[in-house]
């Protein structure tokens, strides 16, 4: 059993699927649709993620399908995390598959529904984040995910990059799910192109950490890149940087 967010229309008294829900409504009724957390019973996937993937080659199935399993069992390499939140003892979690981006980290952006919201955000920036936590309950996992526009809100708090001490400030999307991995994660705009567009969006500096892999107008998800900006990294090739920073 575990705490998970889940679509609930009160009108109906019940938890629908992201299929039932258009345009923050049910398809039956036309009621509004909140999210809400519910205890719920959950798969362990991750207690047996290996079994299914090592299966999949003793299958006879296309490789287009196998692919596809992969992608949902979600397997990922990389490092977690801790940044302390600023002038408190509260730290935040962050998975990432690229550590070597570490000092190229300009902002954390967090689930709108993540515990601690409430908790740092302080009063000059309350009012502008429970409007936008509003606006993000009406709507459904699936519209969140696939959101062209751009939309987001600044907290007023911040954190610690835990290897240079740098002030990062901590927003809020619905492009981050409070289900998916910790809830929150680490933008390195000048290497991924989401938190390019973000950071363009916002008015949020850039740090450039890729040297000329990175021209300005667009990120680049390169780990071929020779690290810059990056103290001990300098001079590296981001992927040989990965297991360093681990």
């Amino acid at each position: 059993m575990a705490d998970t967010w889940v679509n609930w229309c009160p009108k109906l008294g019940t938890v629908l699927a992201n299929d039932e829900i258009v345009n923050g409504s049910s398809v039956r009724g036309g009621f509004p649709v909140e999210q809400k957390l519910m205890r719920q019973w959950s798969m362990r996937i991750k207690a047996y993620a290996e079994r299914l993937l090592v299966g999949l080659d003793t299958i006879d199935w296309s490789d287009s399908i196998k692919e596809q399993q992969r992608n949902w069992i979600g397997k990922s390499k990389g490092a977690s995390l801790t940044f302390n939140v600023e002038n408190s003892a509260l730290k935040i979690e962050v998975f990432t598959t690229r550590p070597d981006t570490v000092f190229g980290v300009d902002f954390m952006v967090v689930a709108p529904e993540h515990e601690l919201i409430e908790t740092i955000t302080p009063a000059s920036h309350q009012a502008e984040v429970e409007n936008y936590i509003a606006y993000v309950k009406s709507r459904s996992e699936r519209e969140r995910i696939a959101e062209k526009k751009i939309t987001g809100c600044f907290t007023g708090a911040y954190v610690v990059n835990p290897f240079n001490q740098q002030r990062i400030p901590i927003w809020i999307s619905e492009y981050v799910l409070a289900g998916y991995g910790t809830g929150a994660i680490m933008a390195v705009p000048c290497g991924d192109d989401r938190d390019f567009k973000f950071a363009q969006h916002f008015n949020i500096p850039i740090t450039n950490i890729i040297g000329d892999a990175y021209d300005g107008t667009a990120a680049n998800p390169t780990k071929e890149g020779i690290l810059s900006n990056s103290d001990f990294l300098n001079g590296m090739i981001q992927k040989d940087a990965i297991a360093v920073v681990i």
